[in-house]
């Protein structure tokens, strides 16, 4: 489960940062577009920073949400990997 959290988030960010990653494919289509896409990211970190104090059955619930789902993309990032040989 570890390792397939770890793939999942570092996946995520490869796919987030790379030249042709899916920021700057946004920003390709439109500049409106890539600063849409920058302040979602801005926006859902600010949510996160906001809600550090919800109660901790909230946490809980939203902790096991990020692992599973980082868990479900790090499989899919190995089997895409393991079926085409890249990401």
């Amino acid at each position: 489960m570890l390792l397939l959290v770890v793939t999942g988030v570092a996946g995520t960010v490869y796919k987030l940062v790379t030249p042709d990653g899916w920021v700057i494919g946004a920003f390709q289509r439109s500049t409106s577009a890539g600063l849409a896409v920058i302040g979602a990211i801005g926006l859902a970190g600010l949510f996160a920073w906001i809600s550090r104090g919800a109660a901790v059955r909230g946490r809980n619930a939203r902790a096991v949400f990020f692992v599973y789902g980082f868990a479900a993309a790090g499989f899919l990032y190995l089997a895409r990997y393991w079926m085409l040989g890249s990401l």
